[in-house]
């Protein structure tokens, strides 16, 4: 009968370990527990840190990032959320397929994605070219959206003009050590993927001046409430650059983070908390 009893003790245990570990491993992104929806070529992944009842955070990452970038904020809203992150065409463990990589074919993704898990009246954290997918979704309307937060989103001509000099170096041994984290995430995550000519792909989205690249002047149809969250020393996302976005879109507030780079949210954690929770609260 002792025997019996350990047995069934021993067994209470594990099984609350194991529920423990879960638990665990569900307050981050992992990599490990996403799925896939195939759209228009490519196999796009997508992880939920599930919360039911709770309002809707759609993340989405930068360029050459991925869903894991956003671990070091998800504890800010893991206990008042559902959280839903994106890995982005071509990035994370999603496939890029055969079509041109746009910011456009981005917010289609980011479309197909939310009507397929039925997401209504979301918030968004968008960073960089996520946070520029946030713009185009918010201009489109093809979904509901409830409030916005970027960070280090360009939008205009003249940010693309300004990438464009940057990016005259680019080259696959340059690439592969100026993106060297998201390379070695390929190697390891994603190895079919040709680096570098996802690479390649990238920077000829950051620079492309046509309708399917940065949201341009159709901003002024941003009509849900946004915080636009700039590092100081940002050079990607110059202040007039940001300051005439915020005259652009009616219902927008500007944050300029001083000492803050491009991810001012890493940075300055703290700053970007009280503020982020602040504006999505309220």
């Amino acid at each position: 009968m002792k025997k019996v009893i350990l047995v069934i003790i021993s067994v209470i245990f594990t099984l609350a370990f194991i529920t423990v570990k879960a638990n665990a491993q569900a307050t981050e992104f992992n990599h490990k527990a996403g799925k896939y929806i195939e759209i228009d070529g490519a196999n796009i992944y997508y992880e939920e840190i599930e919360n039911v009842g709770k309002p809707i955070l759609l993340m989405l990452h930068g360029g050459f990032g991925n869903i894991q970038d956003f671990n070091l904020i998800l504890p800010m809203f893991i206990n008042d959320y559902h959280i839903v992150g994106i890995d982005s065409r071509g990035h994370g463990k999603s496939t890029l397929g055969t079509n041109k990589l746009t910011y456009k074919r981005l917010q289609l993704d980011v479309e197909t994605i939310v009507n397929h898990l039925q997401l209504k009246n979301i918030d968004i954290i968008g960073y960089s070219d996520g946070g520029v997918i946030a713009y185009r979704l918010a201009a489109a309307k093809n979904i509901s959206i409830r409030k916005i937060v970027t960070i280090g989103a360009t939008w205009s001509l003249s940010d693309a003009e300004l990438i464009e000099k940057l990016m005259a170096d680019a080259s696959p041994e340059n690439n592969r050590r100026w993106f060297r984290r998201s390379f070695e995430f390929h190697q390891e995550h994603n190895s079919a993927l040709n680096f570098d000519k996802f690479a390649e792909c990238v920077i000829e989205m950051w620079t492309d001046k046509t309708e399917d690249g940065y949201p341009l002047a159709s901003v002024e149809n941003i009509k849900v409430p946004m915080l636009i969250i700039r590092g100081n020393d940002d050079y990607m996302f110059p202040l007039e650059s940001a300051f005439e976005l915020t005259q652009r879109v009616e219902n927008s507030l500007l944050l300029n983070i001083p000492f803050a780079p491009h991810g001012a949210h890493r940075k300055y954690p703290q700053i970007f908390e009280i503020i982020t929770k602040e504006f999505l609260i309220n």
